[in-house]
Formats: C-alpha cells, sequence, structure tokens
C-alpha cells in the first residue's frame, strides 16, 4: 500500500485524494453528497476520486445512512487498518509508546517504560531499541506504519528536524539520525504542543478554535492553537512561557536566568516551597509518608488528602500561574485555555486559584468569552497528542 503522502505526487489528482482523507479525518463518516457539497465539487468528480481511494484500501463503505425517506445513501469512511502511526513520549528516565490506526483508534500503549535519556549516542540507541520492540511485539503489518512522532522537552524544530535541547549532539538532523536506525518516516515535537494537539483533538476543546494549553509540570510550557492549528512560531520555539521574566528574585532557574515565571510557578516551584516550609517546622502530612516525601506525586496526593500546608502551597502557586494566565488572555483572546500537566491533578485547588487571579488581573470584557478548564486526558494527553500528529504530519 502506497503512503497517503506519496499519491502521486503533487498532481491535483493526488492533492484532492489527500484533501478528501483530511475531510473523513475531520468529519467522520460522510456520503458523497454531503462531500461533494463541503468541497464544493461535481458528484461525479468525487465518485470518481473516493472509488479511486477505495482501491488503494484507505476509504471502506460503512453501510447505508439512516433517512426517514427516499433512498439511502452510502456512507464512506477511513480504513482503520490502512495505516499506523507510532508516538514516542519522552520524559526524564521513561517513555510512553503508542500505536494508532488511521481512523484515530489508540491500539497498543506501553506506559512508563524505563529508558536512559540524556544527550549521548547511547541514549539514542536505547531509545531505538525500546521503540523497534515496541514495534516488533504489534500485530500490525509494519509495511503500514507511515511516521514515527517524538515528543522532546526543550526547544524543538519541527519543520528541520533539530533538537536543541535534547539529542543535539549531531550535525544532522534529529529526525534523519532516527530514521536512518528505525527505518520509517520521523517526526519530531515539542511534548507541550504534542499535549496542546491531543486535547485539542481528544480531549476537553467543544469545538473552540484558539486555545491555549497550559503544561504545568516539572517546569511550565504553553501550546498555542490559532484558528485549529498548531503555532509554531519563526524558529518553532513559540510557548516557552515558563521563560518570561515575572519576578524580581534570586531563584535560579533551569534555563540559567533568574526572575522566570517557572521559579515561582511550577511543579519545582511547589516542590522547592513545600520543602522549606515543612524544614523551618511547618506540619504536614507528608512527614508520616515513606520514600520521597518531597515529590510532586507525593505533594499532589497530600493536596487531595486535604493537607493544610500542602493545600496552601498550590494555591499560592496557582495565583502565581493565574497572574500570567491573564496576561496571556489578554493578548490572545482565546476562547479557551486549558490547564494540563502534573499539576493539575491538584483539580479544583488549583483550578479556583487560576481562576482568581484570571478575574482580578485580566480585562472582564476579554475574559468573559474566555472558558478556563482542566485537562481531560490528564497524563494521557502526550501519547495521544504525539500519535495524532504523527498522523497529521503527512497529510499536511
Amino acid at each position: 500500500m502506497p503512503n497517503i503522502f506519496n499519491l502521486g505526487g503533487e498532481s491535483k489528482n493526488a492533492v484532492f485524494k489527500k484533501d478528501i482523507i483530511k475531510y473523513f479525518v475531520a468529519n467522520g463518516n460522510s456520503t458523497i453528497q454531503e462531500l461533494a457539497k463541503d468541497t464544493l465539487l461535481s458528484v461525479p468528480t468525487v465518485t470518481k476520486a473516493v472509488t479511486e481511494l477505495i482501491e488503494l484500501g484507505y476509504i471502506v463503505e460503512y453501510g447505508k445512512q439512516e433517512t426517514s425517506e427516499g433512498r439511502r445513501p452510502i456512507l464512506y469512511g477511513l480504513n482503520p487498518e490502512s495505516g499506523f502511526f507510532v508516538g514516542v513520549e519522552i520524559k526524564v528516565d521513561f517513555i510512553n509508546l503508542g500505536l494508532m490506526n488511521f481512523r484515530g483508534d489508540m491500539v497498543e500503549l506501553d506506559d512508563n517504560v524505563p529508558c536512559r535519556v540524556d544527550n549521548t549516542m547511547e541514549s539514542v540507541e536505547e531509545l531505538c531499541r525500546l521503540v523497534k520492540q515496541f514495534i516488533d511485539k504489534s500485530e500490525v503489518d509494519k509495511s503500514r506504519i507511515q511516521n514515527i512522532m517524538f515528543c522532546i522537552s526543550g526547544r524543538v524544530n519541527s519543520a528541520t528536524g533539530y533538537s536543541h535541547t535534547l539529542y543535539n549532539f549531531s550535525e544532522q538532523p534529529l529526525t534523519r539520525l532516527l530514521s536512518d536506525i528505525l527505518g520509517y518516516r520521523v517526526d519530531i515535537e515539542n511534548d507541550t504542543r504534542a499535549f496542546a494537539y491531543g486535547e485539542y483533538t481528544k480531549g476537553v476543546v467543544r469545538g473552540e478554535r484558539d486555545v491555549l494549553f497550559i503544561n504545568a509540570s516539572w517546569g511550565l510550557g504553553l501550546g498555542i492553537i490559532v484558528d485549529g492549528e498548531l503555532y509554531r512560531g519563526k524558529s518553532g520555539f513559540a510557548g516557552e512561557f515558563g521563560h518570561t521574566h515575572m519576578f524580581d528574585n534570586d531563584i535560579l532557574c533551569h534555563c540559567g536566568k533568574k526572575g522566570c515565571l517557572e521559579t515561582e510557578a511550577s511543579g519545582s516551584a511547589m516542590q522547592r516551597i513545600v520543602r522549606r516550609r515543612i524544614e523551618e517546622g511547618e506540619t504536614s502530612f507528608l512527614t508520616s509518608h515513606t520514600g520521597d516525601i518531597y515529590s510532586l506525586e507525593s505533594i499532589i496526593e497530600a493536596i487531595n488528602d486535604e493537607d493544610p500546608l500542602c493545600i496552601d502551597v498550590v494555591e499560592h502557586v496557582g495565583q502565581r500561574l493565574g497572574e500570567s494566565v491573564a496576561n496571556l488572555i489578554n493578548l490572545f483572546n482565546p476562547e479557551l485555555v486549558v490547564i494540563g500537566g502534573v499539576l493539575s491533578r491538584a483539580g479544583d485547588f488549583l483550578l479556583q486559584a487560576v481562576g482568581a487571579s484570571v478575574r482580578k488581573y485580566s480585562l472582564s470584557i476579554v475574559n468573559r468569552d474566555t472558558r478556563l478548564c482542566l485537562s481531560k486526558l490528564n497524563e494521557r494527553g502526550g501519547i495521544i497528542g504525539t500519535c495524532m500528529l504523527a498522523r497529521k504530519s503527512i497529510l499536511d
């Protein structure tokens, strides 16, 4: 089966076929008549293209549409087995792997696979070995895997294929290095943008086209969706929200600068504040826990167990975060702001604090049309978005 991005090159017919597939991706199953109406093309033209896509295996019939009267038209849609996409979400010391079919259904998922993640060729080789193992154990036709997408934290230029924060030891693009080892087409994307796209396509979005996604985890990132498309900026680095200068403090951010938003409104900030206050003698449920009592997981658990100290800290962090979200709302006037990442598991304790600051510091005429909510996908957002972007990449 040919790859969808090579259906006859850039001919008018090939572009039209790709547009039809994009239509089915966006709208689900449809009839020839609906497709012709929405594409402003004649029924014979659409029928011919759909027939050719059926012969190629990308489109299948899904029976007849239920109607109250007249002849029932045939429904057509994507063949889920016609193509598969692998997503690889790279975390601090593990990876998440997903395999998605052409219709967008997750068919395989491996969470929390231990992996050495550092800036060396040995780390890349281990990463590729784990990806190969994941593919080999799947039951899908390997020839139908059309793309592998890696999402990586930090500065990532998806257009050039370079990662400037991790795996940046080679002069050649990271995508080429990975593709040479794996034997498949490879793309890369920033982790927050992947998470944002996952939430946009499979999460909490209800038809909004202008969306901001706040990735509040150990650090702080921003995914920007404008008119339904990811905004990456000139060099692919848009969204470095956590490194905007906000405070006159002496706290050194991991980027090497002081006063970044991330130093007061992130998981690392929350951990630092909780540790300091407990060491200064304040009482917390955490002191009776075993293991790493200062891990983000432990702190989030304590918040949800209604530990007064941890609730006070998350509300403080949420207020600081909300001040900057208010600025974003004033700048972008978005329809929706989604709070995701590890901190979103603090639920309403975080959301209410962010919302209070948003109402206080943004213009009411601007924020009244903006919905603020928590992520629906939680920890699944990154891997879902990565797989969905792998499919989107071959259709763009």
